[in-house]
């Protein structure tokens, strides 16, 4: 069988091809990436590695290699600063999406995997379930909402099998620490490893619910091989609700130092957090690893981690209503 990653340089794809290399060692793995926030050091060496962006013409990857099971996990999720990047933001997250669907389609890929988001869920009433209305606030969720739509018509319309996750704030090894505007545990991590202070937007009672990424690449996999998972729409972690205080509490425990400090309040879903259940029945997700013991591991492999450069964009698409703490 053959296996195709996009987004394998970041940590879910990255993870996830080490989970089916030590545990399907027969399955070949393909891995796309344009290393844009991902690295090369964080795949694994028995992918096929192309670096390619998504949003160009991607069909010479899949007439080469033809694989059976694709992963759609590449995107660039900062929700908040997806006001300020809205063609940058549809372009990555829905144009890259369209072109992956369509050479699904074309070549006869057997299911198509698609990471999604809890953003499309918007406001809704907590915990968000699989069948309620999605009403994402921010074009980082319209995004991902719109990709699952198209993936169901080419479901409906080409008979494209596929499984759509909704994955709950993952976080752990080879995640990106060095983007400043996404994976706030890992810019959490970033600012104490600078003797910074750890930045929370506005009261800090916004409540998540987070999940270690070992804890999920056992169930992405069955996402793609279980007969039960064909067409359905699953929540994917995030057993445990938590304030975003109580996080950074936790996280100053475990680095044993650590301020925070209170920034202006930003345009965000206050209270998000989901159901589980079906991802226990269907998946045969277990919650193995609470948020302390997962941030002890991260903090272990951050200390090991280059110093890398801090990405920040040099230009917005729009700065109208922007942030203060994003300015230059």
């Amino acid at each position: 069988m053959k296996v195709l990653i996009t987004g394998v340089a970041g940590m879910i794809g990255a993870r996830l091809a080490d989970w089916i290399a030590e545990n399907h060692p027969e399955v070949e793995l393909i891995g796309i990436d344009d290393l844009s926030g991902g690295y090369l050091e964080n795949i694994n060496p028995k992918v096929q590695f192309y670096k390619q962006n998504l949003a160009d013409d991607i069909s010479a990857i899949f007439e080469r290699e033809k694989p059976d099971v694709v992963y759609h996990l590449a995107a660039y999720a900062a929700e908040g600063l997806s006001p300020f990047v809205r063609v940058f933001n549809y372009q990555n997250n829905l144009i890259a999406t369209t072109r992956v669907i369509t050479q699904c389609i074309k070549h006869g890929v057997k299911r198509l995997v698609y990471t999604s988001s809890m953003s499309v869920y918007g406001r809704g009433k907590t915990p968000f379930d699989e069948r309620d209305q999605q009403a994402p606030i921010d074009p980082y969720g319209v995004a991902k909402y719109a990709a699952e739509m198209d993936i169901k018509i080419a479901h409906e319309q080409h008979g494209l099998e596929y499984c759509i996750i909704r994955p709950h704030n993952v976080y752990g090894a080879k995640q990106n620490i060095w983007d400043k505007y996404r994976n706030v545990l890992g810019i959490w991590m970033f600012r104490l490893m600078n003797s910074e202070p750890i930045s929370i937007f506005g009261d800090g009672e916004q409540k998540r619910a987070f999940s270690y990424i070992d804890d999920i690449t056992e169930p992405l996999w069955n996402a793609a091989i279980r007969k039960e998972a064909a067409g359905e729409i699953i929540n994917l972690g995030g057993i445990y609700e938590c304030t975003i205080t109580e996080a950074a509490d936790t996280l100053i425990k475990v680095v044993g130092h650590g301020e925070k400090v209170h920034l202006e309040s930003r345009h965000e879903v206050k209270h998000a957090w989901s159901t589980y259940q079906k991802s226990i029945d269907l998946l045969g997700f277990e919650h193995r690893t609470n948020l302390e013991q997962g941030l002890t591991k991260m903090w272990q492999w951050a200390q090991t981690q280059p110093k890398r450069h801090r990405f920040e964009w040099t230009q917005y698409e729009l700065e109208v209503g922007f942030y203060s703490y994003w300015k230059k």
